[in-house]
């Protein structure tokens, strides 16, 4: 019987991908839903505008929309990534790939 290395490693690759872009949507949801709440605004709406507008497109939309807040905004964006990175790996679990052997 001969185990195909080089199959399992592609498939191990693929899965972790996988497993770590989900991983890092979830981060990027959760931290903008935290910042919305933080500011007043509607978490849900700013977790749907994550689907289709990038961090810096986001972080200006709220700009525009906080003015007042404008200048805190990158840096709550980053405690906001910190407490969601957080909780994410007391619900999930580190997303450290897992080693094969």
């Amino acid at each position: 019987m001969v185990w195909d290395l080089r199959g399992a490693l592609l498939k191990k690759g693929e899965f972790e991908s996988a497993r770590l872009a989900a991983f890092d949507f979830k981060l990027r949801v959760r931290a903008f839903r935290l910042l919305a709440a933080k500011v007043g605004e509607d978490p849900d709406e700013w977790a749907r505008r994550t689907v289709h507008k990038t961090d810096s497109e986001l972080l200006e939309m709220l700009a525009t929309e906080r003015p007042d807040l404008a200048a805190e905004l990158p840096s709550e964006l980053e405690r906001c990534m910190v407490a969601a990175r957080r909780q994410l790996i007391a619900e999930e679990g580190d997303p450290t790939p897992h080693r094969l052997l």
